[in-house]
């Protein structure tokens, strides 16, 4: 008994020594690929930094704080990029009540004869605007993209650009211009690392009921089960979006959003090499810059919301099947006057200009382009160059429907809470139908909101602003004060009416926690 007792206990035991030698066979499997995936990942990283085409950013979106930085001011194309925009319109109308989520999105032919990544959508077919999103965010939908640009812009995919593009320097991305709404090549459409970190941090803040669909995986249209092309969406942690682009020009596009215990950053990639290499570099971003992010702050908003859009005229859609008619209206808008909240952080105002002009109606437009004011904001970019000067652009006019027009508003510099600045202004002979607002204006202390090129423009901005401040600002007089830069005429809006400095410095605070920036000075 003894004699076989101890042939089952050495069974038993090689047994148990087989079972453990497979066991640590496959766990050392395991790490080897697991240290493969690392070292291949970590080569691709190092390769992309040094492609010639990379530019990249890193961005604190509690702080600011810019905690890398490479080409980040560098011109690049930014592909699908471009539809991150294109959905911060569409989610700034679904918010105003323009649109709602089960709007139908007509297709025209131009639309659906988009080169694809495409829905498939045949003219005078029709989408929901939700179709639409979801399309965007995962298959990168251009046909969608379209669609949605045309019903915006009434009609008009190129009158949808210039809202887009005014949109964008109204949220400060100065360096950014864009031509259609998918981000297809064209040779005008131009961005910034820093521009799209921008705007991934103003999509977040702006429009949080929306931005969850940022992170969605798959998609069903009709029969199809579309899987998102965001890669790092459920496979790194704490990645919620964003957006994905390609095309030859531009290279491997990708913005990235984490969130993680408290830190959230925005990370950019621009013209990566291939899909693994773009990927594997912001995974490298995310494992090394996370860990550096702050966890405090936040407690308002980073991007200043831009100046909402006016109320929506419906215009008639260019031609198209009757069945699309019949379900969606178009609709369209002329540019609002930008705020002087719409530079709450400064970045180089030196933007590229367009390769040519809109060309039908010989009307120009001006508008100042100024240096980017000093502030202490780490998401500053490098000085750039200081001169005031004056350009014209012509544009695009519609029968009946007034075109948008680029309306950039000088901000003044960033001075503080209580900061005061002692001036001489001068002024021009004023219009017999609106001298109240023109002139010199009240004397003692005045609040400054912002600079625009026309008198007219000032005025809208301080009726807007007005709106905003409450009873500080229920006796202030609100007028614009011409004044001469370069040989040009801008005019300055200001409030008066405040018997001494503590009433102004206090409705100034009223307008920044309304998200206005401006700065109160003796008259």
């Amino acid at each position: 008994m003894q004699a076989k007792s101890g042939i089952v206990s050495r069974s038993v035991s090689s047994v148990s020594s087989s079972r453990s030698g497979n066991f640590f066979a496959r766990l050392l499997a395991i790490l080897s690929v697991a240290v493969t995936i690392v070292m291949v990942d970590s080569v691709n990283a190092d390769a992309e930094a040094a492609n010639p085409k990379y530019a990249g950013i890193v961005v604190d979106a509690k702080t600011g704080n810019v905690l890398y930085s490479e080409n980040a001011d560098r011109l690049q194309y930014p592909a699908s990029l471009t539809k991150m925009m294109t959905l911060y319109m569409t989610f700034e109308a679904l918010e105003q009540g323009r649109i709602r989520l089960d709007t139908p999105v007509p297709f025209s032919a131009h639309a659906s004869a988009q080169a694809p990544t495409k829905l498939g959508v045949r003219a005078g077919g029709t989408i929901t605007v939700e179709q639409g999103i979801l399309g965007l965010v995962t298959l990168s939908a251009n046909d969608a993209a379209t669609a949605l640009g045309e019903m915006l812009g009434g009609g008009s995919e190129d009158r949808f650009a210039q809202l887009m593009t005014a949109k964008a320097h109204a949220l400060g991305m100065t360096r950014t211009t864009y031509r259609n709404a998918n981000g297809l090549p064209n040779t005008a459409q131009m961005t910034t690392a820093r521009d799209q970190a921008r705007l991934g941090i103003a999509l977040r803040q702006h429009f949080p009921q929306y931005y969850g669909y940022f992170s969605t995986r798959t998609f069903k249209f009709g029969s199809r089960t579309i899987r998102s092309h965001n890669r790092l969406v459920g496979s790194v942690r704490g990645v919620d979006g964003i957006k994905t682009g390609y095309t030859r020009a531009a290279g491997f596009n990708l913005v990235s959003s984490v969130q993680v215990d408290g830190k959230t950053i925005v990370g950019v990639v621009m013209g990566g090499a291939s899909t693994p290499a773009r990927d594997a570099q912001m995974r490298n971003l995310i494992a090394t810059y996370l860990p550096k992010a702050s966890s405090r702050g936040g407690s308002s908003a980073l991007i200043a919301q831009a100046a909402p859009a006016p109320a929506m005229i419906v215009t008639p859609a260019p031609v198209q099947p009757k069945k699309a008619q019949q379900m969606a209206k178009t609709i369209t808008a002329a540019q609002p006057p930008v705020s002087a909240a719409a530079a709450d952080l400064s970045l180089p105002h030196k933007g590229p200009l367009p390769d040519a002009r809109y060309q039908v109606a010989e009307t120009e437009v001006a508008y100042a382009e100024t240096a980017a004011p000093k502030s202490d904001n780490p998401l500053v970019a490098q000085p750039m160059p200081a001169p005031t000067k004056v350009k014209t652009m012509t544009f695009k006019q519609q029968a009946a429907v007034a075109a948008p027009k680029p309306t950039p508003a000088s901000m003044p510099t960033e001075q503080g809470e209580t900061s005061v600045d002692n001036l001489t202004t001068a002024s021009t002979t004023p219009s017999p139908t609106r001298a109240a607002s023109t002139s010199n204006g009240p004397t003692g202390w005045v609040v400054q909101v912002g600079v625009s090129p026309s008198r007219q423009m000032a005025m809208d901005l301080l009726e807007g602003a007005k709106s905003k401040g409450g009873k500080a600002l229920a006796s202030a007089k609100p007028f614009a004060v011409a004044y001469a830069a370069g040989g040009d005429q801008l005019y300055r809006a200001r409030f008066g009416g405040f018997d001494d400095q503590r009433d102004a410095v206090n409705a100034c605070k009223a307008l920044k926690k309304a998200g206005i920036k401006c700065w109160a000075a003796a008259q």
